[in-house]
Parts: C-alpha cells; sequence; structure tokens
C-alpha cells in the first residue's frame, strides 16, 4: 500500500534517449550561437589600479593619447538621449522626448485658467483661515 501511494519512482533511465536529448540541445545551442570576435576596451573599467612609483621613469613618462579611446569614453559617459536615437528600455520611454508638444503662452485664455478671486471668496478665504487659527488655538491650550 505504502508503494503505490508515492507513485513508481524506480523507473529507469534509458540512456540512448537521454543521450539523444543532450545531441539535440548541444544542437540547437550551437545554431543560435554566433562567435564575437570585435574584442575592446571596456570603457567602465579602471585601467591603471595602482599608482606609479614618483622616482620611477618608466612610470612617470607621458605617452601619447589614443583618440578613439577617448572616444569611447567620452560617449560612454554620455546620457541615453545623446547617444542613441531612440529608447533603448521601456523604462527610457519616459520623458526621453521632453519638448513641449505646443508652445505655451500665458496670454491665450484658451489653456490658461488663473484663480480668481471675487468679494465672497475673499470673505470666506479669511473666514476660513480665522476658523484654522481658533483650532489651532484651542488645542495648544489644551
Amino acid at each position: 500500500m505504502a508503494a503505490t501511494k508515492g507513485g513508481d519512482k524506480t523507473k529507469e533511465l534509458n540512456f540512448v534517449h537521454q543521450n539523444s536529448i543532450l545531441c539535440e540541445t548541444v544542437a540547437k545551442e550551437n545554431r543560435c550561437q554566433k562567435i564575437f570576435t570585435n574584442y575592446g576596451i571596456n570603457p567602465f573599467r579602471k585601467i591603471h589600479v595602482l599608482a606609479g612609483k614618483p622616482n620611477s621613469p618608466h612610470d612617470t613618462a607621458e605617452g601619447e593619447e589614443d583618440p578613439n579611446f577617448l572616444r569611447i569614453i567620452e560617449r560612454a559617459n554620455q546620457e541615453p538621449v545623446k547617444k542613441y536615437s531612440s529608447p533603448q528600455t521601456e523604462s527610457q520611454e519616459y520623458g526621453w522626448i521632453n519638448t513641449p508638444l505646443i508652445e505655451h503662452d500665458k496670454s491665450d485664455r484658451r489653456l490658461n485658467f488663473h484663480h480668481q478671486n471675487t468679494s465672497i471668496t475673499k470673505y470666506m478665504d479669511i473666514a476660513w483661515r480665522m476658523k484654522d487659527q481658533k483650532e489651532h488655538g484651542k488645542e495648544t491650550a489644551k
């Protein structure tokens, strides 16, 4: 009864099938792989970790600057908007185009609804302020 409850876990492995599955997996991986042969310097990694010796002529000699390397470093330090013509991720889509779609004209009354006070609204504004001051005064007195 206990053997049937857990199921039959003593199935024998078929090594021929396992090998064919492995061969098929390797073939699929090889089909999708692309060999990368264009290597370069990582601009985000520091080249000189340790400072040179101050009295050594070898360490203090100034070398020529590589303009290609300087261009790569400069590009790596730029903002994504300057590096790429379109956003590379979904998160970059927010704020990518930050120029307004239309010019903002404050004199155009169709788009600007300024706060306007009348005599009634001025009165109620003062009344609410006085009420708040009285309530806060009572709370601090307690």
